[in-house]
């Protein structure tokens, strides 16, 4: 088994977005502090850290959203390491509604063991993995799953984005969960310019909600940097789409990160999926590639 902490966190008013959710990039910082959390628990906090000059980044990140957190909730943050691999770890979350119990949303990340100094991947020593599972990883673990992304079509919508101070952590490059924030801006101005912003969806009767993001990160991206951000659609059904990201350094083409997310179109007076408004679709058709492969 191995060693399982939980963290409680309270939701604040500046947490949340225009429609009083808890914002997606959020639930990535809830995780972050929470692992941290749960590393010092095991006797590898940051100072530990430091001192052995090694440190964790996060690869790939994949989390699917249950039901909303609003502002003044309390909510579980519960993670566990499921799994060491050479120089990679694999941490799972549960994230619940404190007062009734309900899942908010599920998750994990793919995290990677480095040298500080020299930014290449280190062999987890048997102590570190002891600390985390003390009773051994368990059997049931899950194969590496591909991370599949159609090519854009050629009306994708492009936003460029310069990293500024604010997107920059500790680390020295832009936060994990700031490349959310990047795409979902992206998202809005690609729908904006198609005539279909915020206000004119709530004057038709319905939200978009995102359900899943994985997002895979490839490249650091620091302070100064240009990047392209770039976004798309494919797979859509009923009620149902895939919106696909690319983020790529402006000065070499070399792609920093790129993610996918699950969105549902739902009523805004029941909260219940509806089918996708034809003009909605013909307006966003040039930045839809017909394509519909599996996204694991």
């Amino acid at each position: 088994m191995p060693s399982i902490h939980e963290r409680i966190f309270r939701v604040r008013h500046y947490e949340c977005d225009a429609y009083g959710h808890v914002n997606h990039a959020n639930y990535l910082r809830y995780m972050q502090e929470a692992a941290m959390d749960a590393s010092a628990a095991v006797g590898y906090d940051n100072a530990r850290y430091r001192a052995i000059g090694r440190s964790w980044w996060i690869r790939e990140t994949d989390i699917s959203y249950q039901r909303p957190l609003t502002h003044g909730d309390s909510l579980i943050v519960k993670t566990w390491v499921a799994d060491f691999h050479r120089v990679r770890s694999l941490r799972h979350y549960e994230i619940r509604h404190a007062a009734t119990g309900e899942i908010a949303a599920e998750a994990q990340t793919d995290w990677v063991y480095l040298d500080s100094a020299t930014q290449r991947p280190e062999i987890i020593p048997p102590e570190m993995i002891t600390a985390f599972v003390p009773e051994g990883l368990p059997d049931d673990k899950r194969p590496p799953r591909p991370f599949v992304q159609p090519p854009p079509p050629a009306g994708k919508f492009t936003l460029r984005r310069r990293v500024e101070w604010r997107d920059i952590d500790p680390a020295q490059h832009v936060n994990n969960a700031t490349y959310l924030a990047f795409f979902e801006d992206s998202a809005m101005q690609d729908s904006i310019s198609r005539g279909w912003p915020v206000a004119r969806m709530s004057e038709a009767g319905f939200a978009l909600v995102i359900r899943r993001y994985r997002i895979e990160y490839k490249l650091p991206a620091v302070l100064g940097d240009d990047l392209d951000v770039s976004t798309w659609i494919s797979d859509v059904k009923r009620s149902t789409a895939l919106r696909h990201f690319t983020a790529a350094r402006v000065s070499d083409g070399a792609l920093v990160a790129r993610a996918f997310s699950q969105w549902v179109w739902v009523d805004l007076a029941t909260g219940r999926p509806i089918r996708i408004p034809p003009d909605f679709i013909g307006d966003f058709a040039s930045n839809i590639v017909g394509w519909a492969g599996a996204q694991g």
